[in-house]
């Protein structure tokens, strides 16, 4: 049995994005196979210390202060060390420079790995600041994880640390979504007809929906639009500019609800133009239901998940025309959106789930642990 500790910056039920969602299905996939995983993370809440979510431990540090998008807690440094003593395996998060910080103070001894989920790509001047000890922690680990080919080949910083740099995508256990009853269904059917593009995610400055707002433009094209953050008011301000009058801001949804318009629309829109998108979940559970895709070509995941003319389109990034040419192209040719998504499907099956994705990740904790040994 090997225990593994899991160290990121947010966890459920603070957050829920890709990281937080990759940590889960990789933990709950480790169970049938002998490990046995602790999650810690910092929360601003301060009521919940210690939470059962899944089949796995979850440990809070209440954050003191934020710095740079970076939460810090002077709880978390003693939190770590005791959870770190009783691990065989810790697994980091990257990027997040407090646990880079904590990583150094607690003089830990053992077996370190990386997920390097994404570049710092926003934060240039914090970035220069922070680079020695970026560089310093980096190497001072046993192993890099990508998510895909694409992304290791463009980040400058993989680059540097190639010789402990592998790839291993994220992947996904549909058993673990909830089923979408026909009540769900039948309610979206009713309000929402019959065919709808569907964007999930944050609303995040990387995401591109001022492109896909742009795209949309003129077309009529049914838009379902789930998920809110920083920008929401921004956007929905540029929606009734432009006079969309068949978009569906829907806001945060249950899971229930969001299988339900998984399973019901014509194609998934992921028009992230920036790459900080270093993957995208949401472009990984179309997939899983069988939907053809419209990505933009970033140079991160989203094209390993998404293949041009396979399993959907991909466009130049920040082109709203090349996007409205490709919802066209899709909408008006269904057998050929059909074969699309049964592309993604098959893909999917082949490459993304989780228990291929744990599977990889355990003979890797395997053999490490052999060459520490």
């Amino acid at each position: 049995m090997l225990k593994i500790l899991h160290f990121y910056k947010s966890y459920y039920p603070d957050s829920f994005g890709g990281i937080e969602q990759f940590i889960f299905q990789l933990s709950e996939a480790g169970i049938s196979r002998g490990i046995v995983s602790t999650i810690l993370s910092l929360s601003s809440r301060t009521d919940i210390d210690q939470r059962l979510i899944g089949s796995n431990n979850v440990h809070y540090a209440t954050t003191n202060f934020e710095i740079a998008s970076t939460p810090f807690s002077f709880a978390a440094i003693a939190q770590f060390k005791q959870l770190a003593a009783e691990a065989d395996i810790i697994h980091y998060h990257f990027p997040y420079p407090f646990m880079d910080m904590v990583h150094f103070i607690t003089h830990v001894n053992k077996t370190c790995v990386v997920s390097y989920h994404s570049d710092i790509v926003k934060q240039k001047l914090a970035l220069k600041i922070y680079t020695p000890l970026m560089n310093r922690f980096l190497r001072s680990v046993d192993c890099i994880v990508a998510a895909s080919p694409n992304y290791v080949t463009t980040s400058p910083t993989l680059q540097k640390f190639l010789p402990k740099v592998m790839v291993i995508p994220y992947g996904l256990n549909k058993n673990l979504y909830p089923e979408a009853d026909e009540k769900h269904l039948h309610r979206w059917r009713q309000r929402l007809g019959e065919r709808f593009f569907l964007f999930i995610g944050t609303f995040r400055y990387y995401k591109g929906l001022h492109i896909l707002l742009d795209a949309l433009k003129e077309t009529g094209f049914p838009m379902v639009i789930v998920g809110a953050g920083p920008i929401e008011a921004k956007l929905k301000k540029q929606a009734r500019r432009l006079g969309l009058e068949n978009i569906y801001f829907l806001g945060a949804l249950p899971d229930e609800d969001k299988v339900a318009l998984l399973r019901l629309c014509y194609s998934v829109v992921f028009p992230s133009h920036l790459r900080s998108e270093a993957f995208g979940i949401t472009l990984l559970e179309g997939a899983m239901f069988g939907k053809p895709m419209i990505s933009s070509e970033i140079g991160t995941g989203t094209t390993y998940i998404n293949i041009d003319k396979q399993t959907g389109l991909v466009v130049p990034p920040s082109d709203a025309a090349a996007l409205r040419a490709a919802m066209v192209a899709l909408w008006n040719n269904p057998l050929l959106a059909g074969y699309y998504g049964e592309n993604a499907a098959k893909r999917f099956q082949a490459l993304f789930t989780s228990e291929r994705m744990a599977e990889s990740y355990i003979a890797l904790y395997q053999h490490l642990m052999k060459r520490h040994t």
